[in-house]
C-alpha cells in the first residue's frame, strides 16, 4: 500500500486537474471573479474530502474516475465554506492555506461573491452525473441539516460552555456532515450495495469526529507556519473545543478512539479498504 501522503498527493492532483478542466469549459464571467474563485480553491492543501470520495469509489468499483465530479464539487463547497468562515462577520481570520485570506487579498464583497459562485458551480458539476442521490447528499451535507446549520450553532455557542454531547452534535453538522458525504458520494457513484454503504457511512461519521478533535488540538498545540493558518483562533472567539472541555490529553485519547471506531466500521472489508483505514489514523496524527 502506498503511503497516505502519496495517496493524498495523487488524489489531490487528479482533483485539481479536473477542476482546471471545468474552469476552462465555463464562461467564467468577470475576470476579477474568476481570479477570486481560483485564489483559495487552487491554493496548496491536503484535499482530504476529494481523496475520501475518490478512495471510496476505488474501494467499490476499482475506478476513482466515476467520483471525480463529486470530488470537485466537494472541494468547491468546502472552499466556499472556508472563504465565508474567514470573513469579518464570522471568524475574521487573516491567513488560510498559507496565504492571506480571500477577503484580505480581494476585498470582502468579492470574497462573499466568490464563495457564492463556488457553491453554485459545485452543483453544476454534480448535476452532470444525472444522479439525484448525489445532489441531495451534497445539499443536505452543506445546508441547514449540515455545514451551514452547524456554523449557526457554532456562532450562537460562543461564550458558552457546551456539554460533550452538544459539542459532538455541533461538529457532526459543521465539519462531520461534509466528511461523511465525501465517502458516501464516492460510494453512491460507484453503486455500492446498501449494506456496505452503511458501513462506509459509519466510517465517515467517526472520521469526521476524529478530524474535528484533531483540528481543535492543532489550534492549541500546532504550528501556524506548518498549518498555514492562525492558531489560538478558537480561544480568541471563546468557542467550546475538545481540549478546553476535556483537557489536551483526554482530547487526544478521544481522537484516537474515534479513529479506531472508523477502522472498526470497515471490519467487513478486506485489504482493499486499507487506505481508508490508514487515512483514519493519519487524520489524528497529522500536523496540518
Amino acid at each position: 500500500m502506498m503511503p497516505v501522503a502519496v495517496f493524498l498527493e495523487e488524489k489531490g492532483a487528479k482533483t485539481v486537474d479536473a477542476l482546471e478542466r471545468y474552469f476552462k469549459r465555463w464562461n467564467q464571467g468577470p475576470e476579477s471573479l474568476s481570479a477570486a474563485m481560483r485564489y483559495t480553491l487552487f491554493a496548496r492543501c491536503k484535499r482530504l474530502r476529494p481523496a475520501l470520495a475518490l478512495g471510496a469509489a476505488e474501494l467499490f468499483c476499482g475506478d476513482d474516475a466515476v467520483a471525480l465530479p463529486a470530488a470537485c464539487a466537494l472541494e468547491m463547497i468546502h472552499t466556499y465554506s472556508l472563504i465565508h468562515d474567514d470573513l469579518p462577520a464570522m471568524d475574521n481570520d487573516g491567513l488560510r492555506r498559507g496565504i492571506p485570506t480571500l477577503h484580505r487579498a480581494h476585498g470582502e464583497a468579492m470574497a462573499i461573491l466568490a464563495g457564492d459562485a463556488l457553491m453554485t458551480m459545485a452543483f453544476d458539476i454534480a448535476a452532470e452525473t444525472n444522479n439525484m442521490d448525489l445532489i441531495r447528499e451534497l445539499a443536505r451535507a452543506a445546508g441547514v441539516e449540515g455545514m451551514v446549520g452547524g456554523q449557526v450553532i457554532d456562532l450562537e455557542s460562543e461564550d458558552k460552555v457546551l456539554t460533550l454531547d452538544a459539542l459532538k452534535a455541533l461538529h457532526a453538522r459543521k465539519t462531520g456532515a461534509l466528511i461523511r458525504a465525501s465517502v458516501r458520494t464516492g460510494a453512491i457513484l460507484a453503486e455500492a450495495p446498501s449494506s456496505q454503504l452503511a458501513s462506509v457511512t459509519r466510517y465517515g461519521e467517526h472520521v469526521g469526529l476524529a478530524f474535528q478533535i484533531a483540528d481543535d488540538i492543532l489550534d492549541v498545540a500546532g504550528s501556524e507556519k506548518v498549518l498555514g493558518k492562525p492558531i489560538g483562533s478558537d480561544v480568541a472567539h471563546h468557542k467550546s473545543t475538545y481540549p478546553a472541555l476535556l483537557g489536551l490529553e483526554r482530547a487526544r485519547e478521544l481522537a484516537h478512539e474515534a479513529a479506531n471506531d472508523a477502522v472498526a466500521a470497515l471490519s467487513g472489508f478486506g485489504a482493499e479498504a486499507d487506505m481508508l483505514r490508514a487515512l483514519a489514523r493519519f487524520i489524528v496524527e497529522r500536523d496540518t
